[in-house]
């Protein structure tokens, strides 16, 4: 996990080693994950953590487990010193104040907020947990709205702002917004977190609400096989890639749907692999299709069929 994630900073460029960010953390697993990734990691972390008064006691109880979460830390290594800060909102007469959803009137307090404590911290980035899972789940809920391309691209590793659903224009940040988990899904987090590092994070019980659509969707996604789940993400990224080239934008992703394009005919399942392989110059790997095999040489890919099986 740790080696994933340090590796999908570097080739998406999120952060440079030692930087501080700011980290969002709710007390789920996905966030406490991200937590320690990036700890681990040997980057600054500022945490921040919204109490939305929404779940009553419970919402109180993520708090108080965010506080002792940052202490053990602090405790365990007492020349690292994280700072936390908390703020409650009153989300619901904000809700109404501005004629929003709760849930938009949530999306807009925490990041407008987020975005105001890197700025007065120089946070080179704030950092949020979204992984392939939530991929999954927002290209399935543009799907099922009606959407063009960029509602098919969901959610991009780096972000200069966040999206305004109310009139889907883009809000600027002081720091750019990464997501550095979406290189993993779900299941991933959880073994990484129960099984390798033994490490605890509470439950949002509203999660399994099925009256709310992405709720619904995240319940259907649980039929879904982890391969499938990422097969959607590498949908997200391959689209992200089509709209930068028709945009003329050079970027990672409109490079390595190049790479597709190229090497469609034959079918090699890892497209995404290969290209960070072609981009460090790890020369000499070699990669399988169904019929064909490719080999990187003098940064050029060496086609050759595959031997027939006896």
């Amino acid at each position: 996990m740790l080696r994933r994630v340090q590796q999908y900073i570097r080739d998406h460029q999120l952060l440079s080693p030692h930087d501080k960010v700011l980290v969002c953390v709710s007390g789920g697993a996905d966030s406490v994950a991200l937590l320690d990734v990036l700890l681990r990691g040997g980057y600054e972390c500022i945490v921040a953590h919204c109490n939305f008064n929404l779940r009553n006691q419970e919402s109180d109880r993520d708090e108080q487990f965010v506080q002792q979460l940052v202490a053990q830390y602090n405790n365990t290594n007492p020349l690292t010193k994280i700072k936390l800060f908390i703020k409650h909102f009153d989300t619901r007469s904000y809700a109404t104040t501005n004629h929003i959803s709760i849930e938009m009137a949530a999306r807009e307090l925490r990041y407008n907020w987020f975005d105001e404590l890197a700025s007065e911290h120089q946070c080179s980035a704030i950092a949020v947990a979204h992984h392939q899972n939530d991929q999954a789940e927002t290209l399935l809920l543009n799907l099922k709205r009606g959407t063009g391309l960029r509602g098919l691209a969901g959610m991009r590793p780096k972000s200069n702002g966040w999206r305004n659903d109310a009139d889907n224009t883009i809000i600027n940040a002081h720091a750019p917004i990464i997501r550095p988990l979406l290189c993993t899904t779900r299941d991933y987090i959880l073994h990484y977190l129960r099984d390798i590092r033994h490490i605890h994070w509470v439950e949002d019980s509203t999660n399994t609400d099925t009256s709310y659509q992405r709720n619904a969707i995240r319940q259907q996604l649980t039929s879904y096989t982890k391969a499938e789940i990422e097969h959607i993400a590498q949908t997200a990224s391959r689209v992200q890639g089509y709209i930068d080239l028709i945009s003329g934008v050079d970027s990672q992703e409109a490079q390595m749907v190049q790479l597709y394009e190229e090497l469609r005919e034959y079918n090699f399942p890892e497209i995404e692999k290969m290209f960070y392989v072609q981009k460090r110059g790890e020369g000499g790997k070699i990669f399988y299709a169904d019929h064909y095999t490719a080999t990187l040489k003098k940064g050029q890919w060496i086609i050759q069929p595959r031997a027939p099986k006896n």
